[in-house]
Order: structure tokens, then C-alpha cells, then sequence
């Protein structure tokens, strides 16, 4: 039988006992060529080159470098013509010409008049309805850092619920900086919330804003509330607010009521709440002119104007309703009410 020698004597280039050099060195040829495929396919799969294989036992050959991996074949030649841009492929068109210096209206600009960006809003909303929408096609770092540096100038503040079916940017298809946007349940002013009164005169008279509009949308829960407190208190008589919800929903009382009464009494639950949307959002307006001496003024100038509208959360389309149908007789007694005290 074939002993392997382990002995440093017998390693004469010292290599460790475990080496394969030094145990194939020592075996009979039948068996040292077994041992040798053996290692053959241990070696390469260790990443050794084959020269270090066929010169096993020789130290020069085990000090081989990495076997050099195969080729990796080049792919066909492809028109250039053919292949989407990287804008392309990911939604993106080129960036449109703009008209404002930066690329983005800032403070810098002129304020949009109210006529236009209303109709701005409009035609943003369309894009929206028929998933057009081109916000962000054009949108870059660029844009944001001239916001940051130069300021905004919104072309109008938008009241609108909180409702998270009712994004305001998103369904005006505007990007940022183009709407001073402000949300609470209910799209109200029932109770002259003064942050949103306050943050309405900010847009108005710091940030130049033209137009104001009140956005309600169907299937409002804070007017399915009011209505259900409304009608239950019908039936049982007024019961003490328990939180400040219920002092909210109790604010809207009048808006349903007024609903109620424009339906007459036939009219089911879902009708009175459905009317009370528009009755909210007309109620907002007179509200905002009643509590904001300034921007009442500014609209009485025609400088500023405050519209409604409703926002149909099923078709994504919002329904504008102007201005309020009463507005002189709300600015002539604010002019009376002023003027006597």
C-alpha cells in the first residue's frame, strides 16, 4: 500500500501536510492520476487555473492566478432609434418652455388674476378627470430650489375638507407652489375657525392671492354627521355636545337645516345631506366674508374673488358654482354694519 508521506523532510518546498501536492507526490501512478482528476475538479472549482492542474506537484504552477471567467457574449446591435429615452420610459416628457424665469412661478412673478386662475383650475381638473395629468412630468430639483430661494406666489387658496378622497394638488393637477391649500372636516368656517380665517388673509394679503375658492365634495362624512345629529335632534330634542366633534357637527346644524327646508319635508337622508354640500359651501363663502374685514374689501374692490365648488368623489369631476348668488346683498351689510358701529 501507498503511505503519504507528512513529514517536513518530505515536503521539500514546505508546503502544509494537507497540500495536495505533497499527497499526490508520494502515490502510485494508477492512483496518483485518480487523486490528480479528483483534484482537478477541486481546484476548479476553487477558481484556479487549469496549468495548475496539469503541473500539480510543481510550486511554480500552484501559484497560478484565478482562472480568467468565460467570455460573456456582447449583445446584438440595437438601433438607437429604437430604444426609448430614460425620460421616456419612466413617464417623462422633456421639460416644456416656461414662461417664468426659474422655470417655476415664484414671488418674483406677476399674481395670476383671479379670471385665470380659475380657469386654471378648471382645465387642471379635466387633465385629472382624464388622466392626463402633467404635474410632475417636467418636475426637477431645480423648480423646488427656486420655490425655497425665491419664494411663493400661489395663484389661489383652496379651502377644502380633509376628506382623504379629496387631494386637493392632485385633482387640480397642480404642482407645488400653485395652491395655498388648507383642509378641515367639513370644508367649514361655521364656527370662525380663526387659523383658517387667519391662513386665508395670509394667502390674500401676504402672498397676493386672487382667488379664493371653497371646495366641498359628495359623500362628505362631517355632513353625514350634522345631518344624522340634525334629525336625530328633531325627533329627541337638543342633546349637550359631548366633544369638540360634536360642537363642529352642531355648527353645521343650520347648513342642514337650510338644506331641509330648500328639499321640503319629503326629502330622505341622503337628499338632505347631498343639498347640504352645496348649502355648505355657499354658507363657507358668506362665512369668510363676514369674519375677514380685509379680504371682504378686496373683493368689494374686485381685486379678489371667492368662488365654490363641489368635487364629485366617484367621476373626479369638480362642479364649479361661482360666486355667491347674494354676494352684493353680504357686502352692502357688511358696508351698513360697519359703517353704524
Amino acid at each position: 500500500q501507498a503511505r503519504i508521506c507528512l513529514k517536513p523532510s518530505c515536503q521539500p518546498w514546505r508546503r502544509p501536510a494537507s497540500h495536495p501536492a505533497a499527497m499526490v507526490r508520494f502515490l502510485p501512478p494508477a492512483l496518483s492520476r485518480l487523486v490528480t482528476i479528483a483534484l482537478q475538479a477541486r481546484i476548479h472549482q476553487d477558481g484556479l487555473a487549469p496549468a495548475a492542474v496539469d503541473a500539480i506537484g510543481r510550486p511554480s504552477a500552484l501559484r497560478a492566478t484565478p482562472a480568467v471567467p468565460p467570455a460573456v457574449p456582447t449583445a446584438p446591435e440595437v438601433d438607437p432609434a429604437a430604444v426609448p429615452t430614460p425620460m421616456a420610459a419612466k413617464g417623462r416628457m422633456p421639460a416644456k418652455e416656461s414662461k417664468y424665469p426659474y422655470g417655476v412661478r415664484t414671488a418674483q412673478d406677476e399674481r395670476v388674476p383671479p379670471a385665470e386662475a380659475l380657469q386654471r383650475l378648471m382645465d387642471g381638473n379635466n387633465r385629472f378627470v382624464n388622466g392626463e395629468s402633467e404635474v410632475l412630468k417636467d418636475w426637477d430639483a431645480q423648480k423646488l430650489g427656486a420655490l425655497a430661494e425665491y419664494g411663493q406666489a400661489p395663484m389661489a387658496a383652496v379651502l377644502g375638507c380633509a376628506d382623504s378622497r379629496a387631494p386637493i394638488e392632485l385633482l387640480f393637477d397642480a404642482p407645488p407652489g400653485d395652491i395655498f391649500a388648507l383642509r378641515n372636516a367639513g370644508n367649514t368656517l361655521s364656527n370662525a375657525e380663526g387659523s383658517m380665517v387667519g391662513s386665508l388673509e395670509f394667502s390674500v394679503n401676504a402672498l397676493g392671492v386672487k382667488l379664493v375658492l371653497v371646495l366641498g365634495h359628495t359623500e362628505c362624512g362631517a355632513i353625514k354627521g350634522a345631518t344624522a345629529a340634525m334629525l336625530k335632534a328633531q325627533e329627541a330634542g337638543a342633546q349637550p355636545a359631548q366633544s369638540t366633534l360634536d360642537t363642529l357637527l352642531a355648527g353645521l346644524s343650520p347648513v342642514v337645516q337650510q338644506a331641509q327646508l330648500d328639499l321640503g319635508g319629503a326629502a330622505s337622508d341622503k337628499e338632505i345631506a347631498d343639498q347640504a354640500v352645496a348649502v355648505n359651501v355657499f354658507a363657507g363663502i358668506e362665512k369668510l366674508l363676514v369674519y375677514s374685514e380685509s379680504i371682504r374689501e378686496k373683493v368689494k374692490s374686485g381685486e379678489v374673488q371667492v368662488h365654490g365648488a363641489v368635487y364629485d368623489i366617484a367621476t373626479g369631476k369638480v362642479d364649479f358654482l361661482g360666486q355667491h348668488p347674494r354676494l352684493p346683498l353680504i357686502l352692502g351689510m357688511q358696508t351698513a354694519y360697519k359703517a353704524g358701529r
